[in-house]
C-alpha cells in the first residue's frame, strides 16, 4: 500500500453524515434477536410484541385490611342505627391480599368497624359492591397486549412482564463496538507504561467504552496496531469477522502520511464521509463495509470525543430503535468573545456558574488534544458553522454535562493561578455539601474585568504597586473605581526563578536572563506574575527584549515548571510551590500577597462563607505551608488599602 498523503473528500455537516449512514445501512440486517430471561432483560429493546399469558391478580382479592362481606347486608347502615353482623356468618376477616371468600363481594376497612363482642361488629355506614377489592383482571387481562415492539424495557415493565407470567422476551442484540486503537506512538494503558519523549497512552478506547456502557453497548478492544498497513488491515479483517456491528479505528484519519484509516476502509469496503463539518472532530471518517459501520475516530481525545458523541451515539440508538436522551439545555452569558471559522460547526467547552442570579459561562482552551477541559467543562455551546464566533456577553444555549442543580454547586473563580486553588478546590468537595471550585487562569487583571463584570464569585490577584509599596488596591481603584468589594488574604507567597535540579547554568538573580544561553519561559500578558517580572526587569536596566524566550507565555506557575522540567526552558518565573511539586530548584526573587476580591454581589453567597471558613482554619493553613513557599500570618483576614505585606 502506498505511503501517500490523504486528500479530505469533501467535508459535510453531522447531520448529513449521519444521514448517509442511515441510506447506506439497513438497521432490521444489522442486530440480530435473542432471547434472555425476563429478570435481565432490563434496557434491552423488545424485537416482537409481548402478549400477557396470566391476568393480574389472577383471582378478586382485598386491597385492603378488615372484613368480606356482602354489599347488600350493609345498606341500611346508618350512623345512631348500625346494621349488626356476625363472624363467620355475614362477614370474614381478610388481609390485603387475601382472595375474596365465596359470595362476598366488597371490604370494609378495620378502622371502619365497631367491635360489639370478639364475634359480633357494628357497621355504621353503607359499603357498595367491590369496594376495596381488586377483581381479577383490574392490572393485567390474559391475552391483551402488555409489551409492543421496539419498546426498551424499564425495571417497571420487568415487574409487569412476570406479573404476567412472562418468564423470556425476544429482545434486539446491543450494539457490539469493537475499537482499533493505532499509532507508533501509542502505548498499551494494559502494560502500565512510562512514556518517553513522543509517545502516549492509549486512552480514547476507554472514554468510548464508558461512553459506551452508558449506551447500553458491549465493546471489544484490541491492543493498539502500529503505522503499518499490512497489520492494521489484519485488524480490521479480525473485527469484520467479529460479531461487531460498529468498528471504530482509533486515529489513523486525518492527512498525514501514516493515516491509512481511509485505504483501509477502501480494501474492504467504501467511504461515505471523509472529514465533517465540526471542530474538533473535522479528520472523522465513515465507511460501510459487510453491512458493518466502520468509524475512522480522530486521534486527538476531544476530537474522538467529539466523534463519538455526534457520530457513533446516534448510530448506536438508531440501530437499537431507541431515542437517545436529551440534554440538559440553560442558557447563559458568555464571558468572552470566541472567534471561529466559517462552514465548520464548533463545540466549544465551557466552565459555567451561576453568578449575580445569572448563569455565566467561560470558554475553556479549544485545543482538541487538551482532554481536561472536557473533564473542567461543566457544558457545550455550539458555534453555527455560518457564525464567525461569538461576541462577548451574548447570551448562548449551553448544552450541560452535569445536572442543573450541579451547577448551583459551582464557585467560579477567575484571575491570577496559584497552587492552594487546587488545594481549596480539593477541600471543597469534601465537605459534606460539596462545592465544586471552577477556577479559570486568566491572570490578575483578567479577574478584575471578570469581577467587574459579574462573571465570576471571586477573583484571585497578586498585584504588586511599586509606587505605593501595596499590592491589587491601587489596580483596583484604577480598573475598577465603581466596584465595591473585600479583599481577603490567601497566602503570602514566594516568587522566584524556576531551575532545573542543581540550576546547572548558575541562575542567580534577574540579571542572569539576559545572558544568551538562558532560554526563559513567561506567563501570559496581565497575569501578576508578568507585571512582577517587568518591574524587576525595569530596575535592573533590563530590556525585554533581551531575553530570550520573553515573548513564550503559560497561563499557570505549574506549566512553567513543566517547561523547565523538560528542557524546553532553562527557568521561568513562578512560586516556589510549583518548583516544590516538581523537585526543581528556585532561586528566590520576592514575597508577595495573593488575595481573593470578593465583589460585592458575592458577599453573602453562602459557597462563599463555606470557602472563607475553610481558608481561616488552622487545618486549612497548615495545607498550605506542607506545599513550601507559602506563609499563612494574613490567611483569611480582610485586607485594607497600604497594608502591604
Amino acid at each position: 500500500m502506498e505511503n501517500k498523503r490523504n486528500i479530505y473528500l469533501q467535508t459535510v455537516s453531522i447531520n448529513d453524515a449521519l444521514g448517509m449512514i442511515k441510506q447506506a445501512v439497513d438497521p432490521r440486517n444489522v442486530l440480530n434477536v435473542e432471547t434472555v430471561a425476563t429478570q435481565e432483560a432490563a434496557f434491552r429493546v423488545t424485537a416482537q410484541p409481548v402478549w400477557a399469558r396470566y391476568s393480574s391478580p389472577t383471582f378478586h382479592s382485598a386491597a385492603m385490611d378488615g372484613i368480606a362481606v356482602k354489599a347488600k347486608k350493609t345498606f341500611q347502615a346508618r350512623e345512631g342505627t348500625p346494621v349488626t353482623l356476625k363472624k363467620n356468618l355475614d362477614y370474614i376477616e381478610v388481609n390485603t391480599g387475601n382472595p375474596m371468600p365465596a359470595e362476598m363481594d366488597c371490604v370494609i376497612m378495620v378502622e371502619k368497624i365497631v367491635q360489639l363482642d370478639p364475634e359480633t361488629i357494628l357497621i355504621e355506614s353503607p359499603a357498595f359492591p367491590w369496594q376495596n377489592v381488586r377483581r381479577v383482571g383490574e392490572d393485567i387481562v390474559a391475552t391483551e397486549l402488555l409489551i409492543p415492539q421496539n419498546h426498551q424495557l424499564s425495571p417497571y415493565d420487568v415487574g409487569a412482564l412476570l406479573s404476567a407470567g412472562i418468564w423470556e422476551v425476544k429482545v434486539r442484540e446491543q450494539v457490539k463496538i469493537h475499537i482499533i486503537p493505532t499509532g507508533d506512538e501509542v502505548l498499551d494503558f494494559t502494560l502500565k507504561p512510562q512514556p518517553n519523549p513522543g509517545q502516549v497512552i492509549e486512552s480514547n478506547s476507554q472514554v468510548l467504552s464508558s461512553l459506551a456502557s452508558m449506551w447500553r453497548c458491549e465493546i471489544h478492544r484490541t491492543s493498539p496496531v502500529p503505522d503499518n498497513p499490512q497489520r492494521l488491515e489484519a485488524a480490521v479483517r479480525e473485527a469484520l469477522e467479529s460479531p461487531a456491528h460498529v468498528i471504530v479505528i482509533g486515529a489513523g484519519s486525518s492527512a498525514g502520511s501514516k493515516d491509512f484509516t481511509r485505504q483501509i476502509m477502501e480494501v474492504f469496503g467504501s467511504v461515505l464521509v471523509h472529514g465533517i463539518k465540526a471542530m474538533p472532530g473535522k479528520p472523522t471518517v465513515i465507511g460501510v463495509a459487510e453491512n458493518k459501520i466502520i468509524i475512522g475516530a480522530p486521534g486527538y481525545p476531544v476530537s474522538s470525543i467529539i466523534c463519538f458523541e455526534q457520530i457513533i451515539r446516534p448510530i448506536v440508538y438508531w440501530l437499537s430503535r431507541r431515542h437517545p436522551p436529551e440534554p440538559e439545555i440553560i442558557e447563559a452569558r458568555l464571558t468572552r468573545k470566541v472567534p471561529s471559522r466559517l462552514g465548520m460547526e464548533e463545540f466549544l467547552r465551557v466552565s459555567v456558574g451561576r453568578v449575580n442570579n445569572v448563569y455565566v459561562a467561560t470558554p475553556l482552551p479549544r485545543g482538541a488534544g487538551m482532554i481536561t477541559t472536557m473533564t473542567r467543562a461543566q457544558g457545550i455551546t455550539r458555534i453555527s458553522q455560518d457564525l464567525e464566533g461569538l461576541a462577548r456577553n451574548k447570551t448562548v444555549k449551553i448544552e450541560l454535562l452535569k445536572p442543573e442543580k450541579e451547577i448551583d454547586r459551582v464557585l467560579v473563580i477567575v484571575g491570577s493561578h496559584d497552587n492552594t486553588l487546587d488545594l481549596l478546590a480539593n477541600e471543597l468537595m469534601g465537605i459534606e455539601n460539596p462545592i465544586h471550585l471552577a477556577s479559570t487562569h486568566l491572570g490578575s487583571m483578567g479577574g478584575i474585568t471578570a469581577a467587574s463584570e459579574a462573571s465570576a464569585h471571586l477573583a484571585g490577584m497578586h498585584l504588586f504597586d511599586p509606587e505605593s509599596n501595596d499590592y491589587n488596591f491601587p489596580f483596583l481603584a484604577k480598573y475598577a473605581p465603581g466596584l465595591k468589594f473585600k479583599l481577603i488574604n490567601l497566602a503570602i507567597r514566594h516568587q522566584g526563578l524556576i531551575v532545573p535540579p542543581g540550576n546547572p547554568k548558575n541562575i542567580r538573580d534577574i540579571h542572569d536572563l539576559a545572558e544568551k544561553n538562558i532560554v526563559f519561559i513567561n506567563r501570559q500578558k496581565g497575569a501578576g506574575t508578568r507585571i512582577l517580572l517587568d518591574h524587576h526587569l525595569k530596575n535592573a536596566g533590563i530590556l525585554p527584549d533581551s531575553i530570550t524566550g520573553y515573548d513564550k507565555e503559560e497561563f499557570t506557575h505549574m506549566a512553567v515548571a513543566v517547561n523547565v522540567l523538560s528542557g524546553a526552558a532553562d527557568c521561568g518565573l513562578g512560586i516556589m510551590a510549583a518548583a516544590t511539586a516538581l523537585n526543581l530548584d528556585f532561586v528566590p526573587l520576592a514575597r508577595e500577597r495573593y488575595d481573593l476580591l470578593i465583589p460585592d454581589y458575592s458577599i453573602d453567597d453562602p459557597k462563599v462563607d463555606i470557602l472563607l471558613s475553610l481558608v481561616k482554619s488552622d487545618h486549612f493553613k497548615k495545607k498550605i505551608k506542607s506545599m513550601g513557599g507559602y506563609e499563612t500570618d494574613l490567611s483569611g483576614m480582610e485586607m485594607k488599602p497600604g497594608q502591604g505585606l
